[in-house]
């Protein structure tokens, strides 16, 4: 398994397409699953279309009017921001598994992964695990 780190200072959608990637060149896995994670309650990961920074604006603002930060939120652990943070995570959801095919993750030209943080700043990390053969 590889893992790394990110820092966030904002919320929003963080690309980390280029370490995912790293990781599954360093496996030397040619045909497979990869598996991107975080263990943690307030951040999840996503795919988007990257071509048009409009479109990411437009994913994080549905979400931000889905589940607003407010305080009548039942639990509190930290602030709203949290409270929000961990309905967001769970909607979005906090692993997405990619087919390897001749080495290559299935994704499409337009298309890159992202850790979308719900509570930053934090420091966040990821972990990559890629199995096959």
């Amino acid at each position: 398994m590889q893992i790394f780190a990110l820092a966030t200072q904002r919320n929003g959608l963080h690309d980390i397409t280029a370490e995912v990637q790293a990781a599954l060149a360093e496996s030397s896995i040619a045909d497979g699953l990869l598996l991107v994670s975080v263990p943690h309650s307030t951040a999840a990961i996503t795919v988007a279309a990257h071509q048009d920074p409009l479109a990411l604006e437009d994913i994080d603002d549905e979400i931000r009017r889905l589940v607003p930060t407010r305080d009548d939120f039942k639990h509190q652990i930290d602030t709203p921001q949290d409270a929000a943070g961990h309905v967001k995570a769970a909607l979005v959801g906090h692993s997405r598994t990619f087919a390897i095919d001749a080495g290559q993750m299935l994704l499409s030209a337009s298309q890159k992964i992202f850790l979308w943080e719900f509570d930053a700043p934090r420091r966040r990390t990821v972990h990559v695990k890629v199995i096959g053969r």
